[in-house]
């Protein structure tokens, strides 16, 4: 019987690791793990404290982290605390996860990131052939919302933009240490967006089918002494739309996960490896209500004016003011005169104490018995007309079942700005106030959740509010253990950036597949 190896995996782009907590995660039949992280590589230095704290959970066996792992998570100890304490496994963490940056401003010049990718794979047998290179080159450049913004910006042009060209950086590590398979994800607008005339998905994937000729075509080479491939590239999915590059595109939600993100996946598999990769399953995923049900409920805070619960609930009872339609009119008065109504009265914290149970789906995955409680829980401070707009959003969607446009607001509740007036009479953004509908899948998580909340609205209008940070992650499937290190905006940027973990899980168990022979 031949020994267990595992695959390593090399990770680049990490953000606070989704993509690679989804591999790691994957066991076999036999309980194994058939991925370990070699080496993630992570630019943001907040994102990167996320990135080390999981790498250090994941240095114990499941089930075995040291009570002090959740003090940390209690608020109880620093996390400088937890690693004094436990040497070796940090030691480890610390060699597993990189903070450096790749591209022309480089913390890690080309020759030190060989080195560091040679060391890694050098610690497996058979690494230097049998391995995963995963990641996301940065998507600013490529997402609807970015080239919509940059289009105001005068003389901007995406071919000068050099965040347009950190996939080369992805592209140069596989052609100085050739993967058997590697994953790279996108934005969906990478199918739309043109580089120089041409459609960026075309260049994209004719310079991942032969990396070393690519690397040539933009001043760049492989590193000597290899022998060069290419690839063939594999869709996970079979999306039925005619758009180039469109078998590529992901629908999160046609694959259990509670979040209509749409997003390019691209595996690519070495051609002396080829063997058939399997596609995703189709499944439907849970409600927004089915993940968020179980949290404890908490109120927003207020804005710029003393924050307390009876100045915030008499900031609540002012809607009545508003000239909502009769049905609304008495959902109001009846929430807000009913004494029974179960308004909220704090607002969470880091660390909130309770019994997690999502019963629907994967009590396994998201529930850590250890914990008792929810970390990333303290919610925001809104000013008193959005408070307003958002319980009056979460109302209309309990009735109407839709998330309502500007066009559905009372006139006193729009907001004074040009770009309001012209949403209501159908223009662009006017669904500027976006409530996550209870009975659907929630829209796309994106980093844009740091700047504001307006289309992340909780459904319930007893908390009028909009998502804290845990909710956000539940909805972007990460476990409950998982802490989001750095200050709210920060942790709000984390979530919005990654991959969610149970669609990375997915797709590691379509890739191991693909190493059965190898």
């Amino acid at each position: 019987m031949s020994r267990f190896r595992p695959i390593p995996v090399i990770d680049i782009f990490a953000g606070p690791g989704g993509l690679g907590e989804g591999f790691t995660a994957l066991t076999d039949r036999q309980g194994r793990h058939p991925f370990k992280i070699a080496l993630s590589i992570e630019k943001d230095p907040v994102a990167h404290k996320t990135l080390l704290l999981r790498s250090f959970f994941r240095q114990f066996p499941k089930g075995q982290a040291p009570p002090a792992y959740y003090d940390r998570l209690r608020q109880q100890i620093t996390t400088a605390d937890l690693f004094a304490a436990h040497p070796k496994e940090t030691t480890a963490a610390r060699y597993e996860a990189w903070n450096a940056t790749l591209g022309d401003d480089a913390s890690a010049p080309l020759g030190l990131l060989r080195q560091r990718v040679r060391d890694a794979l050098g610690h497996f047998p058979d690494g230097q052939s049998r391995w995963a290179l995963i990641g996301g080159p940065p998507c600013q450049a490529y997402s609807l919302v970015g080239r919509s913004r940059n289009r105001g910006i005068a003389g901007y042009r995406l071919e000068d933009d050099p965040r347009a060209r950190l996939y080369l950086e992805y592209l140069q590590i596989i052609g100085d240490f050739w993967p058997a398979v590697f994953v790279m994800e996108n934005v969906r607008g990478l199918l739309s967006a043109k580089f120089d005339g041409q459609l960026v998905i075309d260049r994209i994937l004719t310079d991942l089918h032969e990396p070393a000729a690519a690397l040539r075509r933009n001043g760049r080479q492989p590193q000597p002494g290899r022998r060069a491939h290419r690839y063939v590239l594999r869709p996970l999915s079979r999306s039925g739309l005619f758009e180039r590059g469109a078998d590529f595109l992901l629908r999160s939600e046609a694959h259990g996960i509670p979040q209509a993100r749409h997003r390019v996946i691209v595996v690519g598999v070495r051609e002396d490896v080829d063997r058939h990769l399997h596609t995703l399953d189709l499944m439907p995923g849970p409600t927004v209500h089915e993940m968020l049900r179980d949290l404890p409920q908490i109120r927003s805070g207020l804005s710029k004016e003393p924050d307390s619960f009876e100045t915030w609930f008499s900031v609540v009872a002012g809607t009545q003011r508003y000239k909502f339609s009769s049905d609304l009119r008495r959902s109001v008065r009846e929430l807000v005169a009913n004494a029974a109504a179960p308004f909220p009265p704090t607002r969470g914290d880091e660390f909130v104490e309770g019994e997690p149970c999502i019963q629907y789906h994967r009590d396994d995955w998201f529930v850590d018995p250890r914990l008792k409680g929810f970390c990333n829980h303290r919610s925001r401070s809104h000013i008193r007309a959005d408070i307003h707009r958002y319980f009056f959003a979460a109302l209309f969607a309990r009735q109407h079942g839709r998330s309502p446009d500007l066009s559905d607001f009372p006139v006193g509740l729009l907001p004074n700005h040009q770009n309001a007036l012209e949403a209501v009479g159908g223009a662009h953004f006017a669904d500027r106030f976006r409530v996550q509908v209870r009975d659907r899948h929630s829209t796309t998580v994106t980093s844009h959740i740091s700047k504001d909340g307006h289309y992340y609205i909780h459904y319930d209008p007893l908390q009028c509010r909009s998502l804290t940070v845990r909710e956000a992650a539940r909805l972007q499937t990460f476990p409950d253990n998982y802490f989001f290190e750095g200050p709210r905006t920060a942790q709000y940027t984390q979530v919005g950036n990654a991959v969610p973990p149970l669609l990375a899980l997915q797709i590691a168990q379509s890739v191991a597949g693909l190493f059965i022979s190898v």
